[in-house]
């Protein structure tokens, strides 16, 4: 283990990153933004419309998340920018008071039917009104700019698995153009940290040139997008390994979209700080809860009788509170919402829980150590 010093951060506005210890490559960090610290290894639920599905902003915070991703795309689409602006911003419509991370919007864009990109921009329809709508990188800004988050992404290309050399080498040529207008559009930079974005998806020579030319541009944090996309497990860790070390060690680095708690494990012992995902609250509402011992699906008949807790290991209120298998299995059989509450407070507190005992593990120098034990107990249930 090494516990880097002073030298090993940095400081921009309200922002202060600053790594407090490694094992091998993985790294404990505080990261201070304008709305609080932010520990790493950290886990951000994802909030796509400005709210985690079935929980509260008060039960959010009770798992342990320090911070919440919102939508550029949707929140945009509704109730738009300038009211969430006009009703004081991000963090008052949410009644959330720490730190938020606002995505660019264009995965969703891209995810469209029928969309148009070009170098200007994105061209598609608006899935509200219908109407014909143009995504550009500035724009793009000036949404985030308007609602407000704490850490805000540049409008990127995300390249689609499998792809061809040539179309993701147009991904990269892309990303990078329109990062310097995202520079050049952003108009908060005192008060909201602009990351960019490594493509280049599973092409190492494309990773290697895309990084280098955003690292030059000296941002204040650096994304790896375009993973999570289908490629499996064994490539996200062949990508994420090969690109984290092109990232300056003195910045956060933030992994899009990931994921299942052994893509964490991985992916935390690869040098990644941040990360994001709509399993845990997806999962919860389909009855797939992540125990010590693997993910195990509720709505089995197995569980029908069953007077455990969801996780005798737990800590959170569902697992602690005396509701047992037997009655949340009920409760999707009966259609009833309680049942989505209590599976998403369990896995966004197991999501918690996992990436806290990620960062003791490093502060105490045997990541190692901690990542071969829990992948020993965890193992995912054929009911899953």
């Amino acid at each position: 283990m090494s516990r880097p010093d002073d030298t090993a951060s940095a400081s921009r506005a309200g922002f202060r990153f600053r790594v407090e210890a490694t094992s091998e490559r993985a790294r404990a960090a505080r990261f201070d933004t304008p709305h609080g610290p932010i520990h790493t290894p950290a886990f951000m639920p994802v909030g796509t419309h400005g709210a985690l599905k079935a929980m509260t902003p008060v039960q959010v915070a009770d798992t342990g998340a320090e911070i919440v991703l919102a939508n550029t795309y949707h929140l945009a689409l509704r109730p738009g920018e300038g009211l969430v602006e006009k009703l004081g911003g991000l963090h008052a419509f949410m009644q959330w008071p720490g730190p938020i991370l606002t995505d660019s919007g264009g995965f969703q864009v891209f995810s469209l039917p029928g969309v148009e990109i070009t170098d200007r921009c994105a061209r598609f329809q608006n899935e509200v009104t219908g109407e014909t709508m143009d995504l550009t990188p500035e724009r793009s800004i000036e949404i985030q700019n308007r609602l407000g988050a704490d850490i805000i992404m540049a409008f990127d290309e995300c390249t689609p698995y499998p792809a061809t050399r040539a179309l993701a080498g147009q991904g990269v040529r892309r990303t990078l153009q329109w990062m310097e207008r995202c520079m050049k559009a952003h108009a908060r930079e005192t008060d909201q940290a602009l990351f960019g974005i490594v493509q280049g998806s599973t092409f190492p020579e494309l990773r290697e040139a895309c990084a280098a030319s955003l690292v030059a541009m000296d941002l204040p944090g650096y994304a790896i997008g375009g993973v999570s996309v289908g490629e499996g497990h064994e490539l996200l860790c062949r990508v994420t390994d090969h690109a984290a070390p092109l990232l300056p060690e003195h910045k956060p680095r933030y992994l899009m979209g990931v994921g299942l708690p052994e893509d964490l494990i991985a992916c935390i012992g690869f040098g990644m700080d941040m990360f994001d995902c709509v399993i845990p609250t997806r999962y919860a509402r389909s009855a797939t809860v992540f125990t010590a011992r693997g993910r195990i699906r509720l709505t089995n008949r197995r569980f029908r009788r069953d007077a455990y807790p969801v996780d005798a290991s737990c800590d959170c209120y569902t697992c602690t509170g005396g509701f047992s298998r037997a009655y949340i299995h009920h409760l999707f059989a009966a259609n009833e919402v309680l049942s989505a509450v209590l599976c998403s407070i369990h896995n966004v507190r197991f999501y918690q829980r996992l990436v806290r005992d990620a960062r003791t593990a490093i502060l105490a120098g045997d990541y190692a150590g901690f990542a071969r034990d829990f992948l020993a107990r965890y193992q995912n249930e054929p009911d899953a």
